[in-house]
């Protein structure tokens, strides 16, 4: 799986940034019978329906060819929203003083799940201000990241 999201980055990155977007992440569940390929692009003056059906169409043309998924597969392409997805290192610092969601691959500290303002990176990990108390997340552990922004 690490392979071929590697490999849509690779081929999906160039592309989406050529129409003038941010590749904000892609998330690659694989499946059997139907895999997701979903992309989250972003613009400063935002995203809107046109924006995803133009990057749909080219992107989905460039899957055609160069064809990095097995089997069937559904692809959409979405804003990242108001709880914005990290998927870049760079991101737990270009978001510094957000809050911030963090969920875990298993147990830290004896939890999960972290909430908080993002107070950046440091030595791999990522520092969450919890109401006064600073936590170090190793980065390795992350599963999930999701910002809350301010509409």
């Amino acid at each position: 799986m690490a392979r071929t999201l590697d490999t849509l980055y690779e081929i999906l990155e160039p592309v989406v940034s050529g129409l003038g977007y941010e590749l904000v992440g892609i998330d690659y569940r694989p499946s059997p019978k139907n895999a997701l390929v979903r992309l989250y692009i972003d613009q400063p003056d935002g995203v809107t329906l046109d924006d995803c059906t133009r990057v749909s169409n080219q992107v989905s043309s460039v899957l055609d060819v160069e064809d990095p998924i097995p089997g069937q597969y559904t692809l959409e392409i979405s804003s990242p929203g108001l709880d914005r997805p990290i998927f870049k290192v760079e991101d737990y610092e270009r978001f510094a003083g957000e809050k911030v969601h963090l969920r875990l691959q298993g147990l830290y500290e004896g939890r999960r799940k972290f909430s908080g303002v993002l107070r950046g990176l440091r030595d791999d990990c990522v520092v969450v201000d919890e109401n006064g108390n600073e936590i170090q997340v190793p980065l390795s552990q992350i599963d999930r990241a999701n910002l809350e922004l301010e509409a």
